[in-house]
């Protein structure tokens, strides 16, 4: 799990405002060096001034996900990991509950 694996985390995050994809694919430069999203997509149509995204990045920086919105003027009002690398994460999966793997999942080095 330590950031130096760079293992992919994948994220919906409703986001209040708009945002510019372009800027965050290419990247922005926050207080602790720069940062971009892997993938970054609209995800479902508006809900007023919400839109939702999903968005992926192999770093694990504190709140990365949350910064890099706000560093374009947007706020992130949820955020939901859907995936950890090969790992899908149950949508019925409360807030600290967990589950063994049915298959084994393997994760390797790059």
């Amino acid at each position: 799990m330590h950031p130096r694996y760079e293992v992919e985390r994948e994220y919906l995050a409703r986001v209040q405002g708009s945002v510019d994809i372009e800027t965050l694919r290419r990247g922005i430069q926050l207080e602790d060096g720069p940062a971009a999203f892997e993938r970054i997509e609209l995800e479902r149509s508006s809900e007023g001034t919400n839109r939702w995204y999903r968005v992926a990045l192999r770093e694990g920086r504190n709140r990365e996900v949350r910064r890099i919105f706000e560093a374009v003027g947007a706020r992130v009002s949820r955020l939901q990991r859907v995936r950890y690398g090969p790992v899908r994460l149950p949508a019925d999966l409360a807030p600290g509950e967990w589950r063994e793997l049915e298959n084994p999942v393997i994760l390797q080095k790059l």
